[in-house]
């Protein structure tokens, strides 16, 4: 994939991005990885669905959000709104007018928002394993908040213990991935293993991003922002996604008008690493899923 680095108000991001189609109203599809990954967390779908598809899919554009890979930022500013806003400054930089967007965790948020900001080039989201705060993240108390999100809100903690460590975080969890003891505590994220991915997590990770993310999610407005999202919206999950219950895409769905909910059996949180094929069938192909916004679920 070709690299190249747009400038944005958040700072330069990073982008990889696979051949432009002729047509100069294509439409890209841009990926958004979480907040425990980089760029990279694409590539077994990309690979799947170059496979499938016996070549490269065209006009993909995957970045490292600001604060992330090798998109370095402020990391104090950032919120939802500022990486939804550079991610379309991205976009049209690289000459797109519209776009589909897909969101892994907390790209699926930072997705959401897009949508909300850009209603009429964003023409649908895919939201693999989106962590919402259940769609409600502005009208949760604290006991409602935990209840709903104590695995995330304890992950939480733990990312704000490292970026509080400086220099001595990454450290530390390295020696936990050498340890073997890194592995142990990722292992509730996926539903079966994954050859390498731990040393993918230990390596991508930014501690004061992460807390951050999760800061301004807790006081984003929710129901007032997603509101505005009017395209078809596809949510995917894992029924062994310790980070999004069911119950986050029936309230997301009170809010998105043209939500449609599938279940994949036997994933995690990382559905795209886990079932990178089925997860690339879901959310690269146009006619993988209807637009009448109803709700569906696959597997028991």
């Amino acid at each position: 994939m070709e690299q190249t680095i747009v400038q944005t108000g958040a700072g330069p991001v990073a982008v990889r991005r696979t051949a432009r189609e002729s047509a100069p109203d294509a439409v890209a599809t841009l990926l958004l990885h979480g907040a425990a990954g980089s760029w990279t967390t694409w590539l077994p779908m990309i690979s799947a669905a170059s496979a499938d598809q016996g070549g490269a899919v065209p006009d993909l554009v995957v970045p490292d959000l600001p604060g992330w890979g090798d998109s370095s930022a402020e990391v104090a500013t950032l919120d939802a709104e500022v990486l939804a806003r550079a991610s379309v400054e991205v976009m049209r930089a690289l000459g797109y007018r519209r776009w589909r967007v897909v969101g892994h965790s907390l790209g699926g948020f930072v997705a959401l928002e897009l949508a909300a900001q850009e209603p009429d080039a964003t023409e649908s989201v895919v939201l693999v394993s989106g962590t919402t705060f259940g769609g409600r993240a502005d009208a949760l108390g604290p006991l409602r908040l935990f209840a709903s999100a104590a695995p995330l809100l304890l992950l939480g903690v733990g990312m704000r213990v490292l970026a509080a460590l400086g220099p001595r975080g990454p450290r530390l969890v390295r020696w936990l991935e050498r340890a073997g003891v890194l592995a142990v505590l990722a292992a509730p994220l996926f539903a079966r293993r994954v050859p390498g991915v731990v040393h993918e997590l230990a390596r991508d990770l930014r501690p004061a991003a992460f807390a951050r993310a999760l800061a301004c999610a807790r006081r984003y407005p929710a129901a007032g922002r997603w509101g505005r999202i009017h395209c078809p919206v596809l949510a995917i999950r894992g029924r062994r996604d310790v980070f999004v219950p069911a119950a986050d895409h029936r309230r997301l769905a009170r809010i998105v008008p043209r939500l449609r909910s599938v279940t994949l059996p036997a994933t995690g949180h990382f559905a795209h690493v886990e079932h990178p094929s089925l997860v690339a069938r879901l959310a690269l192909t146009d006619s993988a899923w209807p637009v009448s916004g109803a709700r569906a679920s696959v597997g028991a």
